[in-house]
């Protein structure tokens, strides 16, 4: 092993600034390198205890306006299951299923928002925050489940039609309509960056088009008496909220594989990196989240000598913080390429 002088550092900046870690290798004595692999590849001990808070904001009047859209949801989720069964729409009922599913997916979010406040613990480091992203993921496969089972019951109806009383079920329609304009109301206002509440606002808006596809059967009904009409608009329906379940659990899965958070580009953050003064190289750079909107960078930047440390991390982590929005950084400062070996390829190896 070659010798060399190691000493370690950590910049915090409790001043709006976030969290910086970084480590300097110099070259005078012997040192051991300890380097285990984690979620970013590399896992530094540290004899240092640190209490950060990686949470996203989520604000009392997001949850107020979640928990009385769960209420308003549920409640009238009831009143269309009764009107669809007494009236024998699939429209109403499929507009049902969508609410039932609304509501379950607030039910979701608020627990979320609940957990979001825990503070870390020993066991997880970064708090509780991903359980909402988990719970987002829950809610696309709800969705899934719900529109599979309305194409199931309206390819049955066409095969076994039945009697649709379509007076009751434009009156439940028309209400149900009414209801979602206020929910979606109440959750437009909110936090469109939490991805519970986007997931939510979403479903609501499912639930708009179900009403709007419950209204015109019945009109269709009420003037022609062709009923197929009924589990027609059902399955546009069903699409519409196989749409909603396909972005949720697309944006939930990316970042529970860790991938890079949506508007943020590895390539110009390498660039970036590399022209900060007295950064001579980089390798294994990594870029995920935490929740979407709470992005995470780990690096190795190679300095040209161990006296420009702590002006490398100053200007690094401004940089990152003012350009890419990317308030906690681990920045690993070495003083020669690869120092602590890993996927470095002359620092040309990218971890989106």
């Amino acid at each position: 092993m070659a010798s060399h002088d190691h000493s370690r550092h950590d910049s915090h900046d409790h001043a709006g600034k976030g969290h910086a870690h970084s480590e300097t290798h110099g070259h005078s004595q012997d040192h051991d390198h300890s380097h285990g692999h984690s979620r970013d590849g590399h896992s530094h001990d540290h004899s240092h205890d640190h209490s950060h808070d990686h949470a996203p904001t989520v604000t009392a009047d997001s949850a107020k306006r979640v928990r009385l859209a769960m209420i308003l949801t549920a409640g009238f989720m009831l009143a269309e299951v009764v009107g669809g069964w007494i009236s024998g729409s699939l429209a109403l009922l499929a507009d049902a299923g969508h609410m039932f599913s609304d509501s379950f997916s607030l039910g979701l979010a608020l627990f979320a928002f609940y957990m979001g406040d825990k503070a870390p613990d020993k066991l997880r480091t970064f708090g509780y925050q991903r359980f909402q992203v988990l719970a987002a993921f829950v809610n696309g496969l709800t969705l899934l489940a719900i529109a599979v089972w309305i194409f199931i019951a309206a390819i049955r109806r066409f095969t076994q039609p039945v009697e649709v009383l379509a007076g009751p079920m434009m009156v439940v329609a028309i209400l149900g309509l009414l209801i979602n304009l206020v929910v979606f109301k109440i959750l437009h206002g909110g936090d469109q960056e939490n991805l519970n509440l986007r997931g939510a606002v979403l479903h609501v808006i499912g639930d708009l088009l179900g009403s709007v596809a419950a209204i015109v059967a019945s009109v269709v009904i009420l003037l022609t008496g062709w009923t197929p009409i009924d589990p027609l608009l059902s399955m546009l329906a069903a699409g519409l909220i196989l749409r909603a379940a396909w972005k949720i659990l697309r944006r939930s899965s990316h970042t529970l594989l860790e991938g890079t958070p949506e508007g943020i580009d590895i390539g110009q953050i390498r660039q970036a990196l590399l022209g900060v003064d007295g950064v001579k190289s980089l390798h294994d750079i990594h870029v995920w989240g935490l929740t979407p909107q709470d992005p995470l960078l780990s690096v190795h930047l190679v300095i040209e000598t161990p006296e420009l440390h702590d002006d490398v991390i100053e200007r690094a982590y401004d940089m990152l913080q003012s350009r890419f929005g990317i308030q906690h950084a681990t920045l690993q400062v070495e003083t020669r390429d690869c120092l602590t070996g890993g996927e470095c390829n002359h620092g040309m190896v990218v971890h989106p």
